[in-house]
């Protein structure tokens, strides 16, 4: 539908910012609206909402906890 896309791309920039971090979600989206316009403008405008899946991917690859998560600690 047509709400769905921005509120993906909300939760896309919240993961990257870091889930829980008010300041992280923040820099999050504004981080995720950079890529997204560099993208448009080197790659295609037609393949922006591929690029926020792909950092969403990477993100949860790379620093599961986002740029400003808290880390986990597991105890034994």
């Amino acid at each position: 539908t047509t709400g769905s896309m921005p509120g993906i791309k909300a939760f896309t920039a919240a993961v990257f910012g870091g889930i829980g971090s008010i300041p992280g979600a923040l820099l999050g989206g504004i981080l995720l609206g950079v890529i997204e316009i560099f993208a448009g403008a080197y790659i295609s405008t037609q393949r922006a909402n591929a690029i926020v899946f792909l950092v969403l991917i990477i993100v949860l690859l790379v620093k599961p906890t986002g740029l400003l998560g808290k880390k986990i600690r597991e105890k034994v």
